[in-house]
């Protein structure tokens, strides 16, 4: 990968579920070394800091089981703003916090390519697909809504108006193994391009993955990555709050990395749902720097060898 400018965004966004923990994500990310790791690779690194939500106002959601509903749209408000104003000079990787993030720093990055009338895609490596809105949600966790917001579903009606809503062919999503079937209602018959746990046991992760790239490429495209902790198997990364058993592998995870890397592709990155209380000497926040090496140009024989002491 060609030398980036690469602007660290803190989003201790904890209001998007109950169970507190994610807010201490950013300075987790910090503390693992992820400007040492990016400066090593050759990479300007801007860091700046941690942001807090907009203040605004919101109507009583429609939907009595919404946790925090004003947090969550002032956090937007403020992502939105942040990655179209960073993505001028750089690229942007917000350290967050929890998923309700990507509700700002997608449409915010939509919003940058869209002036430049380049077309946008996202690569969602989640466990879940995060589709519901505020009225379908029967958790009431506002992280469970983003891809909902930012392609433009119905019921946002107290979140920033879109700028650039995502068309739901340009979305990519891989690791899938927890959707709700009010999501799977919804999705069913679109063009979004989904890829369950299943199907990367029988065709492998580089075969989907290669696939989508060569569209992106295809039209010049740009592409944002929304890396969710809960992508990986919890038996590798125990730092959230979301387990689901089967997820992908060190490798595989890796492999994803590395993919993105050799495509040049990649404008923007979010690193979610990190919940340090619940990690395990700190193996979590690691795995995710080291990702994020490998996403900029850290090859498997540059790796390092972790001492066990």
């Amino acid at each position: 990968m060609t030398e980036q400018n690469c602007i660290l965004i803190g989003a201790p966004v904890d209001c998007g579920k109950r169970r507190q923990g994610c807010l201490m994500g950013p300075d987790a990310y910090r503390t693992a070394g992820i400007t040492e790791a990016l400066t090593d690779l050759g990479h300007s690194v801007a860091d700046l800091g941690n942001l807090t939500p907009a203040g605004v106002d919101v109507p009583e959601p429609k939907n009595p089981l919404v946790h925090d509903l004003k947090r969550t749209v002032g956090w937007t408000k403020t992502l939105s703003e942040a990655a179209e104003n960073a993505a001028q000079s750089g690229m942007p990787i917000f350290l967050g916090g929890d998923h309700a993030l990507a509700a700002g720093t997608v449409s915010g990055m939509a919003a940058h390519y869209a002036k430049q009338d380049r077309p946008f895609f996202v690569l969602w490596l989640d466990a879940h697909t995060d589709f519901h809105t505020p009225d379908t949600t029967d958790s009431g966790n506002l992280h469970g809504t983003p891809v909902g917001y930012f392609t433009g579903r119905e019921g946002f009606d107290a979140f920033p108006p879109l700028k650039s809503p995502v068309p739901l062919e340009n979305i990519c999503m891989i690791g899938l193994r927890s959707v709700d079937p009010a999501e799977r209602a919804a999705l069913a018959g679109t063009d979004a391009i989904l890829h369950d746990m299943r199907s990367i046991d029988e065709q492998g992760i580089s075969a989907p993955l290669s696939a989508f790239l060569e569209r992106v490429a295809s039209v010049n495209g740009a592409l944002h990555v929304s890396l969710d902790v809960d992508f990986l198997d919890p038996s590798i990364a125990p730092g959230v709050g979301t387990t689901v058993p089967g997820g992908a592998t060190t490798r595989e995870a890796h492999l994803i990395m590395e993919m993105l890397c050799d495509s040049g592709l990649v404008g923007s990155l979010d690193l979610v749902e990190l919940n340090p209380f619940l990690d395990d000497r700190g193996m979590t926040a690691n795995l995710m720097v080291d990702l994020v090496a490998s996403l900029m140009g850290r090859r498997v024989f540059d790796r390092l060898t972790r001492s066990r002491k």
